[in-house]
């Protein structure tokens, strides 16, 4: 196991903070008596918990300081590869195709804070700034959350987020001179900007605000989000005129969001309650409105919503309608996707495939383009295969290759005649093509292709293995690598899962990982571990609920099969994870410190039995389960990192003779995805009296000593000269200010992306926020450059790596 005797310079005797206990804070789970003495850290705005983060941050840099001479140097490296054009593809609005419409797109030259959004009429037209996030704040720390432009290209609407918040202000630019409108909207939060063909005003989703005008202040709202509401805004309206489209006090948990179909007839309303991979359907006919949706003006009706599919069986995800036959991407009977047709105008008529499901493949997205054709991207082993169908069939048109890596977006309507798709690979920084779909065979183009100095792709090479898991089950890992490797065991890994939700992680270009590869030698890997989607729901259920170990079984497999097969060895083997791959982390940390010789564990889920009662961990229940189900609490005491610290050189703690490894927690004060309190009791934990560190049951007729040794804080208990603890590796937190679970930071903070989804494949920019864990408005998991220097020195120092020039 690593430890500091690796390191080329001692640490300072470290003094970690003792944190106050509340021993009369015990929960009773079904007969389970559980101590939760750290309670009071989830006030995170109490001044209590502002002096222990302050505490923590002197240990953590004190820590960070005798790794200054490798945090320099990756600093350096990382802001220099990092400086270069960055593109998103672009989408048209206006008028007309050519040279009448205008296209949008997102770019940054290199170290500007944020992207901007640009605008330029015709493909061939002068770009010039639309919307630069840059100047919302000083900072940097107010960010886009999200666009809409109008079907005439006329007005922007658009989301501002103040540090990394999920909540987020609706304004309005006119386009042709710039222009605000005095339109603000407050309270928005899971929302998408629909607008209406008409362009007089878009519908979106929000909370109520607060009782007796509380604000936001500068602290975090941790409170469960409750009674999602749809709203129309009419431009040039106080946000108190808005027309109220929906709410259901019956079902307070529902979260709702609009979209409006192409043609302008409908809106329809994507019903969900939690994380999984289902909702209900509602529509509503704008056209049937006897004085539009000015009549709704000043009225207490609702929109005239019929619901389509009105239970949470299956997802539905609309690609298209033509008048009253709509086709949706569902998994309705085919966990793997398929696309099925209904004819609304028909209330009786039965669903019909059009695209059945393919027997390997998982339909990641299908995008209805020049009339009647279809581009369809399936996931095939963690690998994107691009076609063009027919809409009207689902009969396949042509094939279009691309090259191993993964589709980010794809961007095209009906009306379009063009195409645009987002690539990239571990070795390929960026693609955007153009695909001209009216020609009789199409043809992708290099529209734009990013370009990073000093990046030489055949220094390195992506490959990919299968390994078996515990139970045998054969688990996809890339790993990427300098050429021609000696797998003699001695190189530095790093170790990244996440899997969950149905999230799949593929191969995406990271700066931070070739300046890991080129001056520390390490090897990255990628396991695509199950709970993830990469096989479709199949796979995501094989790691969720109560076969949630799997998950764990299989990262752990994943280690040792990188020793095994000579690529690392256990005291340099770093494992890392951000949100539900922190969770991912810090329980394999638990299960298995003999194991790695790092941990880097982001906003991770911690305390499996408290986490649905904070903003929207209630939808997470569908892939965790849920505490206070007796059957589903004991699936999570089981592998709760808050509630399964051991002291790994004891019999009880599985008699390993060693110590944790190295461990860095991250997390960030405005975190309001997943609270910071997760991160600050893991840190300060509590370990369960022994029965239930045997995962073995306590009645309530057991007294619990409130001094118990077992019942001290992670630090104090595996601290060195504690109690006989042999434990020399530091355990210390970095708590990031003013920021969130990973959204709204600068460039100065982006370093690495990893995560792909269904919803970014589909240009949704609202679905991931929504129904899970995972990152920005631009999918994209960004980390501070500063945040990245420290971690990864952290990790070099830990694991005794040299730097290569």
């Amino acid at each position: 196991m690593g430890s500091l005797a690796a390191a080329d310079e001692p640490l300072p005797q470290l003094k970690y903070p003792q944190a106050r206990r509340d021993d009369s804070i015990v929960d009773d789970y079904h007969g389970v008596l559980v101590p939760d003495p750290y309670r009071w850290m989830e006030q995170l705005d109490s001044e209590e918990v502002k002096e222990f983060v302050g505490a923590q941050a002197a240990v953590a840099d004190a820590v960070l300081s005798t790794c200054d001479e490798h945090r320099g140097r990756l600093r350096k490296q990382l802001t220099a590869l990092f400086d270069h054009p960055r593109f998103r593809a672009p989408f048209k609005r206006g008028v007309g195709s050519g040279s009448g419409s205008y296209y949008y797109y997102f770019h940054n030259p290199g170290l500007r804070p944020h992207s901007a959004l640009y605008v330029q009429h015709g493909l061939g037209g002068d770009p010039s700034v639309l919307l630069d996030p840059n100047a919302f704040s000083d900072d940097g720390t107010v960010s886009l959350g999200m666009v809409g432009v109008s079907d005439a290209g006329d007005y922007l609407a658009y989301g501002t987020s103040a540090s990394g918040s999920d909540w987020v202000t609706i304004r309005v630019m006119r386009v042709s001179d710039r222009e605000h409108l005095p339109d603000t909207l407050n309270w928005v939060k899971f929302s998408r900007i629909a607008w209406t063909r008409d362009g007089l005003g878009f519908f979106y989703s929000r909370f109520p605000a607060p009782r007796d005008g509380e604000a936001l202040d500068s602290g975090i709202k941790t409170d469960v989000n409750l009674n999602h509401e749809v709203y129309y805004h009419f431009l040039g309206t106080d946000q108190t005129q808005d027309v109220l489209c929906w709410r259901d006090p019956d079902h307070p948990k529902y979260i709702y969001i609009p979209e409006v179909t192409e043609d302008g007839k409908y809106v329809i309303l994507s019903v969900s309650e939690t994380s999984d991979p289902v909702n209900k359907l509602y529509y509503c006919d704008l056209s049937s409105l006897a004085h539009g949706l000015e009549g709704m003006k000043g009225t207490d009706g609702m929109l005239p919503f019929v619901k389509l599919v009105d239970k949470f069986e299956a997802y539905y995800g609309l690609i298209a309608n033509d008048g009253t036959e709509f086709t949706f991407l569902t998994n309705k009977d085919a966990p793997r996707y398929k696309l099925s047709r209904v004819d609304v105008g028909e209330p009786e008529s039965s669903w019909t495939d059009v695209l059945p499901e393919h027997d390997k493949a998982v339909l990641e997205s299908a995008c209805a383009v020049h009339g009647d054709k279809l581009l369809v991207n399936y996931l095939s082993d963690v690998k994107y295969v691009l076609q063009m169908r027919s809409l009207v069939t689902g009969e396949l048109l042509h094939d279009i290759p691309i090259d191993i890596g993964t589709v980010n977006g794809i961007s095209g309507r009906r009306v379009d005649s063009e195409v645009f798709v987002e690539f990239a690979s571990f070795l390929t920084p960026g693609i955007i093509y153009r695909c001209d779909v009216s020609a009789e065979v199409p043809e992708m183009s290099v529209y734009r292709e990013i370009s990073v100095p000093g990046f030489d792709r055949n220094e390195f090479e992506a490959k990919q293995v299968f390994y078996p898991s515990k139970d045998g089950t054969k688990i996809p890992m890339f790993i990427v690598s300098k050429k021609d490797l000696n797998l003699n065991g001695s190189h530095p890994a790093l170790l990244f899962g996440y899997g969950g939700f149905g999230m799949s992680v593929t191969p995406q270009f990271s700066v931070t990982r070739v300046v890991l590869m080129r001056h520390l030698g390490f090897v990255a890997c990628v396991a695509n571990v199950r709970g993830g989607g990469e096989y479709g729901e199949g796979w995501h259920r094989a790691g969720a609920l109560a076969s949630k170990q799997n998950c764990f079984d299989d990262f752990a497999a994943a280690g040792e099969f990188l020793v095994a097969a000579g690529y690392t060895n256990p005291t340099r083997l770093c494992i890392e994870g951000g949100s539900n791959g922190g969770l991912l982390v810090a329980a394999c940390l638990n299960q298995r410190p003999d194991l790695f010789g790092c941990a880097l564990a982001h906003v991770g889920v911690m305390d499996m039995l408290r986490f649905h009662k904070f903003t929207i961990g209630r939808a997470w229940t569908c892939d965790f389960g849920c505490s206070e189900n007796e059957e589903e609490f004991h699936w999570l005491i089981k592998y709760s990192p808050l509630h399964n610290v051991r002291r790994p050189w004891e019999k009880g703690g599985r008699g390993w003779g060693g110590q944790y490894p190295p461990t860095l927690l991250l997390t960030a004060d405005h975190d309001d995805r997943v609270v910071p309190s997760h991160t600050l009791k893991f840190l300060a934990v509590h370990v369960i009296d022994r029965p239930v560190r045997l995962w073995g049951l306590v009645p309530v007729s057991v007294t619990l000593t409130p001094m118990s040794p077992f019942r001290q804080t992670m630090q104090h208990v595996l601290r060195a000269g504690e109690e006989g603890s042999p434990q020399t590796n530091p355990i210390i937190a970095r708590i990031e200010r003013k920021s969130g679970h990973g959204c709204g930071r600068s460039t100065q903070k982006i370093v690495c992306s990893l995560l792909s989804s269904r919803a970014a494949a589909t240009s949704d920019l609202v679905l991931a926020p929504v129904l899970g864990l995972n990152c920005s408005v631009l999918f994209v998991n960004a980390w501070q450059i500063d945040e990245a220097a420290d971690r990864y020195a952290f990790a070099a120092k830990m694991m005794g790596v040299s730097w290569i020039d």
